[in-house]
């Protein structure tokens, strides 16, 4: 009988110390796992979606400092001075009253590229072209080319 009581006071004791045993960690474990595996997915496409969003805002904050541009000088710039015509005066400019944008450097896409500027444009007069996620022409969903039209 000694030594049921010596055991029923060791749990006991066991109890009073606290902290957690190897199952229920394991059971959290799983249920953190399960939580994830729904909700990791929907923050990597909010994510993805926020690049893409952001890029398009950029875009057209370009195309608005490229018409600015052209409102002073009476030209888009061409495609040797490309978009660091917004930040610095080119020689062969009389009627610049730039810089056009806020930063002194162009700004990267959210992918860390720079944006592609291409005169004449396909249906403007230039297009402002980032290349999605890849990097390169063409690609689908976040990998897709975003151009300002």
């Amino acid at each position: 009988m000694a030594i049921g009581f010596k055991i029923r006071e060791r749990l006991r004791e066991r109890d009073t110390e606290g902290g957690f045993t190897l199952v229920e960690l394991l059971v959290v474990l799983v249920i953190l796992s399960l939580v994830m595996g729904l909700v990791g997915p929907r923050v990597l496409s909010y994510l993805t979606d926020a690049r893409v969003r952001s890029a398009k805002l950029q875009i057209d904050s370009l195309a608005a400092s490229l018409d600015l541009f052209y409102l002073d000088t009476g030209r888009y710039p061409s495609e040797q001075e490309g978009l660091k015509a917004l930040i610095a005066r080119s020689p062969s400019l009389d009627n610049w009253n730039g810089p056009y944008l806020q930063q002194s450097e162009l700004p990267l896409d959210p992918w860390g590229k720079p944006y592609e500027y291409r005169v004449p444009g396909e249906k403007k007069s230039y297009d402002i072209v980032s290349l999605g996620s890849d990097g390169r022409q063409g690609g689908t969903d976040d990998a897709a080319d975003l151009v300002n039209r």
